[in-house]
C-alpha cells in the first residue's frame, strides 16, 4: 500500500475564490518509493506534507489541530483527498468496509480515498471526521483502521539530541515501544534482563547473612535510610532500592543512543542518528499498515557530502514510500529525475515521463549530466541556458549594468556545456499543458554563419612558407551577410532541431544576429573598443597589430580550441563593466538609451536576460 495521490480544495496556498469539487486546486501523483519535493521558499513544500499529516496523523502521536491559517483566505472551507493504491490482501482487510474498486490490465483491484472536509464559521472550526469510500462523502474511519494509517515525521528543525536521551517519554522509548518485539512485556528478553537486574540491587541493599562487604556498603546506606523511614511511617516501613517502574516503558525510557566511538556527537551525527531511528517503523517486518516517511528539509545539519550518502541510502529502499523535502541542489542533482516534484507556479509538478516533454534520451542524458550546479534551475524563478563559459561568466554582469540583478530576480544562468539545450528546456514544459509551470526559459544560441572561410594555401599551420603575409589565411565569404529572413529561417530551423514547440511561451530562443559571441561583442558599438583592448591584453603577441584585429579575430575563432583563450577574455571584459577601467585608464558602457542597445548585436543577449527576470 503507498500514497498514490493527494488533492487539495482551498487549503493553504492551493486555493481559489470558489470552492468546486469537481476542481481540485492542487492534484499531485506521489511514486511508491522516493519523492523529492523542491521549490523555493513559500512555494508549498510544507503545505503538501502538513495536509498528509493532518489526515493520517504520526507515529510520535504529535498535537496536530486545524487553524485559520489552513483555510485559503477568506474561504470557509477546505478539504484534503488522499488516495492509496496496491493494497496486499493482509492490509486491505483492516478497510473492507470503506474501500473502492478500479479496472486495471482487465482486473478489479482495490484502492481506499480517504477525505478530511473541513468548514468554519465566523467563530469557530467546525468539527470533523476523517471519512473514506467511493463516493464524494465517505463513511467515518474507525480508529482501528485510522491506526494502520500512521506516518513518520521528521519536522524540519529536529532537535534530535534531546529526543535521543533518557527520559519520561522519550521519543526513543515511544520508538521502541512501537516495534513488535517489545509488544508483549512478559516475554521480551530485555525486560525480563532488567528484572533480574532489580532483584541484583534488592539484593546489595540488603542485610547480609554471610560475610560479604559489597553487602554490608550496600546495607549501611539502607539502615539510615530505614531508620528515619520507621520515624516517619511506622516501625514495619522500609524503604527498597530499584531502577525504576517495573514495567517496560519505564526500562526504554532509561535507554540513550549514541555512535559507537564518538564523543560529543554534533548536531549532523545526531539528526542522522535521529533519522535512522524513527525510520525503524517503516521497516518492522510483520507492520500490515501504511510505510509511508515525511521529512521535511531532510539536509537539515548535513554537510553536502553526508546529504550523498543520506540520500543514496534512502533511494535504495523498496518497501518503503519516502515524500522529503529540500532546498538543496545536492540532493536534487543526486537521485533520478523521475522522482523530483517541483513546486512553483502555486502548483506542484512532477517530474515523471508521463508529465513532461523529455523523451527516454532526455532522461538518460539528464541522469549522467545534471549535476549540481545544472540542478540551480530546479529552484529560479527564470532560467537562461548558455552553450559555454564566455555566456556564464558574462551574462551576470552584462545583466547588472542593464539594470537587472540576476540574484534579486531569481534567476539562473546555466552554462550546459554544448548545443543539447532540449534535454533542459523540456523538464519545464508539460504534455496537458506546456506552459502551466510559468518558468520563463531563455536559450541564447550562436548563430553559426561563419563571416570568413581559411583560405588553405597560406594558413600558416598548413604552410611551411611562414613569410606569406597572414592577412591571406582567410578570405571574407560574401554569402555570410545575414539577412532578415535568412535569419528567420535559422531561428526557426533552431527550433525545429531542439524541438520547441511554436505553441508554447515559456521557453523563448535568442539567437545572436551574427556569428558567435565573441564575433557580436567585436561588432558592437559598446563593446568593440573594450573587446579590442582585452584582446591585446590577453593575447599580445597574437594582436599586436589593431590594424588587423578583425581578421586575426575571425582566423582564431574559425580555428578553434585553445588558439583564443575565450573564458579568459570574458572575465576581463566583466572586470572592466565591475571597475569602469581598463590598464588604468576609465572607460565608460553607457547604456540608458534601451532603444539603441537594442538594436546593436548584443540584443539578443540583452533580450535573452529581460525575458528571464520577467519584463
Amino acid at each position: 500500500m503507498y500514497l498514490s495521490k493527494i488533492k487539495l480544495w482551498n487549503f493553504r496556498k492551493f486555493g481559489s475564490e470558489k470552492f468546486d469539487i469537481k476542481k481540485p486546486n492542487l492534484v499531485l501523483e506521489f511514486n511508491r518509493n522516493l519523492n523529492l519535493i523542491i521549490g523555493e521558499n513559500d512555494s508549498g513544500k510544507t503545505a503538501i506534507i502538513d495536509a498528509i499529516k493532518i489526515v493520517l496523523k504520526t507515529h510520535s502521536y504529535e498535537w496536530i489541530r486545524v487553524t485559520e491559517d489552513d483555510f485559503y483566505k477568506k474561504s470557509d472551507r477546505f478539504r484534503i483527498e488522499l488516495e492509496f493504491k496496491d493494497l496486499k490482501d493482509e492490509e486491505a482487510k483492516f478497510f473492507t468496509e470503506w474501500l473502492s474498486l478500479e479496472k486495471e490490465d482487465e482486473k478489479l483491484k482495490p484502492y481506499l480515498k480517504v477525505n478530511y472536509d473541513v468548514s468554519k464559521t465566523d467563530d469557530r472550526i467546525l468539527p470533523a471526521d476523517i471519512r473514506a469510500g467511493s463516493d464524494e462523502e465517505g463513511y467515518p474511519l474507525s480508529a482501528e483502521a485510522r491506526s494502520y494509517l500512521k506516518t513518520t515525521y521528521l519536522k524540519p528543525l529536529r532537535d534530535a539530541e534531546s529526543e535521543l536521551i533518557p527520559k519520561k517519554y522519550s521519543r526513543l522509548s515511544q520508538i521502541l515501544k512501537g516495534h513488535e518485539i517489545f509488544e508483549d512485556e512478559e516475554d521480551n528478553a530485555l525486560f525480563q534482563e532488567f528484572e533480574d537486574f532489580n532483584k541484583t540491587i534488592a539484593k546489595y541493599f540488603k542485610k547480609s547473612n554471610g560475610d560479604d562487604q559489597a553487602d554490608h556498603e550496600g546495607y549501611k546506606v539502607k539502615k539510615v535510610i530505614d531508620r528515619f523511614i520507621e520515624g516517619f511511617y511506622d516501625k514495619d516501613s522500609k524503604s527498597e532500592f530499584r531502577t525504576s517502574e517495573a514495567n517496560l516503558s519505564s526500562v526504554l525510557e532509561t535507554l540513550e543512543l549514541t555512535i559507537t566511538d564518538i564523543d560529543n556527537p554534533g548536531l549532523g551525527t545526531l539528526n542522522r542518528l535521529f533519522m535512522a531511528v524513527e525510520l525503524l517503523h517503516l521497516n518492522k517486518e510483520n507492520w500490515p499498515g501504511l510505510k509511508l516517511g515525511l521529512i521535511e528539509e531532510i539536509e537539515a545539519h548535513l554537510h553536502p557530502q553526508v546529504q550523498m550518502k543520506v540520500i543514496d541510502t534512502l533511494k535504495d529502499n523498496e518497501d518503503i514510500q519516502l515524500i522529503l523535502t529540500t532546498h538543496s541542489p545536492n540532493l536534487a542533482s543526486k537521485i533520478k529525475l523521475e522522482n523530483l516534484i517541483i513546486c512553483t507556479n502555486d502548483n506542484a509538478f512532477p517530474m515523471g515521463d508521463k508529465y513532461t516533454e523529455l523523451n527516454q534520451e532526455n532522461y538518460i542524458f539528464l541522469e549522467k549530466f545534471l549535476d549540481v550546479t545544472k540542478s540551480n534551475l530546479f529552484f529560479a524563478k527564470g532560467v537562461i541556458l548558455v552553450e559555454g563559459w564566455s555566456e556564464e561568466i558574462l551574462i551576470p554582469a552584462l545583466a547588472k549594468k542593464i539594470g537587472y540583478d540576476l540574484t534579486e530576480y531569481e534567476v539562473s544562468v546555466i552554462n550546459i556545456g554544448n548545443v543539447g539545450f532540449k534535454h533542459y528546456y523540456r523538464i519545464f514544459l508539460r504534455q496537458d499543458n506546456p506552459d502551466a509551470m510559468g518558468t520563463r526559459v531563455a536559450v541564447i544560441n550562436d548563430l553559426d554563419v561563419r563571416k570568413y572561410k581559411i583560405n588553405k594555401a597560406y594558413d600558416k599551420d598548413n604552410n611551411s612558407d611562414v613569410s606569406k603575409v597572414k592577412e591571406k589565411r582567410i578570405d571574407y565569404k560574401n554569402k555570410c551577410r545575414v539577412k532578415k529572413t535568412e535569419k528567420e529561417d535559422i531561428i526557426n530551423k533552431f527550433k525545429s532541431v531542439v524541438g520547441i514547440d511554436k505553441e508554447q511561451t515559456i521557453v523563448k530562443p535568442c539567437i545572436s544576429p551574427e556569428w558567435t559571441l565573441e564575433w557580436c561583442l567585436f561588432k558592437s558599438k559598446y563593446f568593440k573598443n573594450i573587446l579590442t583592448k582585452v584582446l591585446k591584453n590577453v593575447h599580445p603577441q597574437i594582436f599586436k597589430d589593431i590594424a588587423n584585429i578583425e581578421t586575426e579575430l575571425a582566423y582564431r575563432l574559425i580555428k578553434g580550441g585553445s588558439s583564443l583563450d575565450k573564458t579568459k577574455i570574458a572575465n576581463e571584459l566583466v572586470k572592466v563593466m565591475e571597475t569602469g577601467k581598463i590598464n588604468g585608464e576609465e572607460i565608460e558602457i553607457d547604456f540608458d538609451n534601451k532603444r539603441s542597445y537594442k538594436c546593436d548585436t548584443i540584443s539578443y543577449l540583452i533580450e535573452a536576460i529581460e525575458y528571464a527576470c520577467g519584463d
